[in-house]
């Protein structure tokens, strides 16, 4: 078998996203860049939301659900008046209201879109309907039935009300549409609403301010981006502990090794040797069972 060109890179790039570029298109600009062999992102933004995306590189992909599991921060500004067939701006609009709320109604209306809440995703999403993309779908002129999901939405703040919009602030957990956010708060306000602006300023541990901008990711500057890569488990927010030199052997071949320090027993728990991360595996009392193992290059 042919060996896969590219370069063995592994770690994060974190990346400010522009507007009008997919997520998997800054994947593969990130990746010719760094003439790496393999890549991955925790999270897809809309094509005209902006901020932080998180690309994976290498042994970085096998920490992806462990981000994408993560709470994650937006900013965004809702439109009233119109709802549109995306739930924003670049949809056709569907139906229109001369309503306009204020900030008091805003406000008061944002405690039943906080913690535990079930939303249906907007028709032109990712979500799978017998194998097939929503928006995939709703392209194809097909009426696309979803249904709702369970969302934990940890923060929602108004941060700012004008006549025909209001900039809101959100941290959610796994599987959070805003525009859906932006959809249903219009009809709880007795108009209708839809998304004009959406900003990730951060996930998990990674924020926007540590983002490389999008012009940047070029091999004209591949040390700078060598540079900037942050660890394999830079991800992860587990214990971690040290193995011993022989618990380090064992456990880079998938085997229990002799771990340093504790944890609770069965914890799952990040294991390092001479500086780096090897491993995710449970801790067992004196050793670890690793389930990923990271190669070292």
């Amino acid at each position: 078998m042919a060996r896969k060109k590219g370069r063995d890179v592994s770690g994060w790039l974190i990346v400010d996203k522009p507007a009008r570029i997919g997520s998997t298109d800054v994947v593969g600009r990130v990746r010719w860049a760094l003439d790496a062999k393999k890549a991955g992102h925790a999270g897809t933004l809309d094509p005209d939301a902006t901020g932080l995306l998180a690309v994976a590189l290498g042994e970085a992909t096998k920490t992806v659900p462990y981000l994408t599991d993560a709470l994650k921060a937006y900013d965004f500004t809702v439109g009233w008046g119109a709802e549109t067939s995306t739930d924003d701006v670049s949809g056709a609009v569907l139906r229109t209201s001369d309503a306009r709320p204020d900030a008091a109604a805003i406000a008061a209306a944002l405690g039943r879109f906080r913690g535990d809440i079930v939303q249906v995703p907007p028709s032109v999403s990712a979500v799978k309907v017998d194998g097939a993309r929503a928006y995939a779908l709703a392209r194809e002129g097909e009426a696309v039935d979803l249904q709702p999901r369970p969302l934990w939405v940890d923060e929602l703040e108004l941060l700012d009300a004008r006549a025909d919009a209001a900039d809101l602030h959100m941290v959610c957990g796994k599987g959070g549409y805003v525009r859906a956010i932006a959809r249903d708060l219009g009809r709880a306000l007795g108009t209708f609403g839809h998304v004009v602006g959406l900003r990730r300023v951060w996930s998990g541990p990674f924020d926007v301010d540590q983002a490389i901008p999008f012009d940047r990711i070029d091999r004209a500057n591949i040390d700078e981006l060598d540079a900037a890569l942050l660890p394999v488990e830079a991800a992860l927010d587990l214990p971690r502990l040290q193995a011993t030199d022989m618990g380090a052997v064992r456990i880079a071949n998938g085997n229990p090794g002799q771990v340093l320090g504790h944890a609770e027993f069965g914890t799952e728990v990040v294991v390092s040797h001479d500086g780096r991360a090897i491993a995710i595996g449970r801790y067992m009392g004196g050793e670890v069972h690793p389930s990923r193992v990271f190669v070292r290059g």
